[in-house]
């Protein structure tokens, strides 16, 4: 329930950085268009379609259900599996809002992108020290946010990263690290 409430919270922070935006009559772009599966992702030493990509992303966030092939005794309760998949949603669409829509969008407009990456991404793994993630932990999830702020840059869209994190929290929920 602790859980459920500190991540309702983020509602809070949520429209906190709207009135904040709105009362600035400053524009955001929140990456709310869906991705166009036909362009490249470029990097420095390549490109690839981003429908490959995102194939690869997703291939890699479903590794987090590996531990659960070396459970001995799994037994899943229907609330608890509605549980997982609610609290994965929920969580990572207002995640993802929050931390790739609404800050990296504003901070992008008026710093470089690389301070808003990492201040957006960094910011995102200490908040989940609020829901008892150790502190390490949460700067590991810092790494996490960095790739999230990538998927979305590069996609110009944020529907996958929101698509990794739910594949991510919900992996963690069935693995019994979230709760």
């Amino acid at each position: 329930m602790k859980i459920i409430i500190n991540r309702g919270l983020l509602l809070l922070i949520i429209c906190g950085i709207l009135t904040s935006i709105l009362l600035s009559k400053q524009k955001v772009f929140l990456f709310t268009t869906l991705p166009d599966w036909k362009k490249h992702i470029v990097f420095p030493s390549h490109s690839i379609r981003i429908s490959y990509f995102l194939f690869f992303g997703l291939i890699g966030s479903t590794t987090i259900f590996i531990p659960l092939l070396f459970l001995e005794d799994i037994s899943y309760t229907k609330l608890f599996v509605t549980y997982g998949i609610f609290f994965s949603i929920i969580n990572a669409f207002l995640e993802e809002f929050l931390w790739r829509g609404l800050m990296l969008s504003s901070l992008k407009r008026n710093v470089s992108t690389i301070f808003s990456v990492l201040t957006t991404s960094i910011g995102f793994g200490l908040l989940h020290i609020s829901i008892g993630i150790p502190f390490i932990m949460s700067l590991l999830f810092s790494l996490g946010g960095l790739f999230y702020a990538m998927v979305v840059l590069k996609t110009n869209s944020i529907y996958p990263a929101i698509a990794f994190h739910f594949i991510i929290n919900l992996g963690m929920v069935f693995n019994g690290w979230i709760f």
